[in-house]
């Protein structure tokens, strides 16, 4: 038997974003007779850990915080985070914590992760994941202090993986024209995301009779716009319209949400419903999914509505219009302002057949999202 490529996949955590769950369903679906898989989260923290287990090995540089470890338990556990993310140079960190001996490393989200693996001085081929348009969300730039020293790290790779085309051109125009970058889209189950949806949940209530029930998905981080998005349900609602809006995630900005739902007495209009294991059984009973985000890379909450056949409006950002179309043939896609994604969402509203008519397109849409068709991409760069 031809023995089993080893591969290494660094991440920062197996959180509740988008990277994480592609990665989750990756290492789920992955062909465990040519890939011998390991997942090493710089620290074992997050909703996907424990599915990911089931899988593949997971090696974290740092265990979950200790909370109810003793003083020098914490005390330990923190200079070790900061030994890893401050004082040492990359260079040390991979040689100290980060497994060994693979065919092959993947840094699987732009950021630490990929100055960290670009230390790598063996023979393993290298692979740095982008999941955004970094052109529009440098997030990144503070950690490398200049383009010069990113670029640098780029260039140590073999290979550079963006999940939308957008996002592989933003790795071009910024770091040289000359790195090898390769567009792959996110592998998601589109049979297992139907099964969840269609699972009962108590804690689902109702829809409002006449209401129009709007969702959306993601880190409550400021990237995802959501606070434009509340600003417009606001505006919506004083202007007379029945609409209801959920929020699923969890994120840095969830007490700021509150307080303007709160202060602006939506308490019934708008519910944060925080992380949930099964969101789709929530989106399944919606009207209407909206992408407000400012930035993205390729959307899996999008994919996973049009999965859903829920209908779609977004905002313009990298990864949209190989979702929807150019010409929006499966969705809607605004303008990435405010008062564009309040347009879109008003003509839907006030349009007799408007969300009728996304509806059927989102599904045609839905055939697309084949979990073996979208692997077989990732199998192949990984076995070259």
């Amino acid at each position: 038997m031809e023995r089993r490529r080893k591969v290494l996949f660094l991440i920062e955590s197996l959180g509740g974003g988008g990277a994480e769950k592609v990665l989750s369903t990756l290492v789920e679906h992955i062909d465990k007779e040519r890939f011998d898989v390991t997942v090493c989260p710089i620290t074992d923290v997050g909703a996907y850990s424990t599915v990911i287990k089931k899988f593949v090995k997971v090696e974290p540089i740092l265990p979950a915080y200790p909370e109810k470890g003793g003083f020098f338990a914490r005390t330990m556990w923190r200079l070790k985070h900061r030994l890893v993310h401050k004082w040492l140079p990359s260079g040390l960190v991979y040689r100290f914590w980060i497994p060994k001996g693979n065919d092959v490393e993947v840094a699987f989200v732009e950021g630490l992760t990929t100055k960290l693996l670009s230390k790598s001085s063996g023979k393993a081929k290298k692979i740095a994941w982008v999941h955004t348009d970094l052109c529009n969300n440098h997030w990144t730039a503070s950690l490398y202090g200049s383009d010069e020293a990113e670029s640098k790290v780029y260039h140590a790779y073999n290979q550079v993986v963006g999940v939308s085309k957008i996002a592989s051109e933003s790795v071009n125009r910024l770091f040289g024209e000359d790195l090898r970058t390769v567009t792959i889209y996110n592998p998601i189950d589109a049979a297992a995301i139907k099964k969840k949806a269609v699972m009962s949940d108590q804690n689902i209530p109702p829809k409002k009779e006449g209401f129009i029930r709007i969702c959306s998905a993601g880190r409550l981080v400021s990237q995802k716009g959501f606070d434009r998005l509340l600003r417009i349900v606001k505006r919506l609602t004083d202007e007379g319209r029945k609409i209801e809006l959920w929020l699923l995630g969890n994120g840095e900005l969830r007490p700021e949400f509150e307080k303007y739902v709160a202060d602006n007495n939506l308490s019934d209009i708008v519910t944060l419903w925080g992380f949930k294991g099964n969101p789709y059984a929530y989106m399944a009973q919606c009207d209407l999914f909206v992408c407000s985000s400012v930035a993205e890379g390729y959307s899996t909450a999008v994919t996973e509505a049009l999965i859903l056949g829920l209908p779609v409006i977004t905002t313009h950002c990298s990864g949209m219009e190989e979702l929807l179309g150019v010409d929006g043939e499966y969705g809607v896609i605004t303008d990435n302002s405010e008062d564009a994604l309040y347009d879109g969402i008003l003509a839907l509203l006030d349009s007799r057949n408007g969300i009728s008519e996304l509806a059927s397109k989102a599904r045609k849409r839905s055939d697309y999202f084949s979990i073996s068709n979208l692997v077989k991409p990732v199998e192949n760069i990984l076995d070259r």
